[in-house]
């Protein structure tokens, strides 16, 4: 996975990473919000919740991590009732999975406002297996994304 350190004490968290759980706590937020689209598309109602989803992607993948709404949540509500971090990662790969999520869930919302519904269900749907992924096996199908095309980047720069 993208974990820097796996056995770190909360003293020694390598710099400028986050605490793993948080983007975790967002999938299984982000999870519920996009199963509750596809269960109630075409409405206003999934309009809404893919708006509002939209926005925190967004705010995740343009701003960074730190003004994501799930990760705000996580910080100032959830982590303060855990015990203390002992696995860090770096924030680019979680940043990179908001771009995808956020893409992915434009095109959602394309599809509902143009009535392609078809289109709503791929798009919502191909989001929520990603974050269900995440919440469920700790697995960061965005992360990975991010971590193969670093490796493929360098594999260029070395020939």
């Amino acid at each position: 996975m993208t974990r820097l350190a796996t056995q770190a004490t909360p003293t020694t968290a390598p710099a400028g990473s986050i605490d793993a759980r948080g983007p975790r706590f967002g999938a299984v937020i982000t999870t519920v919000v996009l199963a509750l689209v596809l269960l109630t598309i075409p409405s206003t109602l999934s309009l809404v919740l893919l708006a509002l989803q939209a926005v925190a992607f967004g705010l995740g993948a343009v701003v960074g991590l730190h003004a994501q709404p799930y990760g705000i949540l996580f910080r100032n509500v959830v982590r303060p009732r855990l015990a203390p971090p002992t696995q860090f990662e770096a924030p680019e790969p979680p940043r990179f999975s908001q771009v995808v999520g956020l893409l992915f869930a434009l095109v959602g919302l394309i599809g509902l406002l143009t009535g392609l519904t078809a289109l709503a269900y791929v798009a919502v749907g191909f989001a929520l297996a990603a974050a269900f992924l995440n919440a469920a096996f700790d697995f960061c199908l965005g992360c990975e994304m991010y971590l193969i095309g670093k490796r493929l980047v360098a594999g260029r720069a070395a020939a």
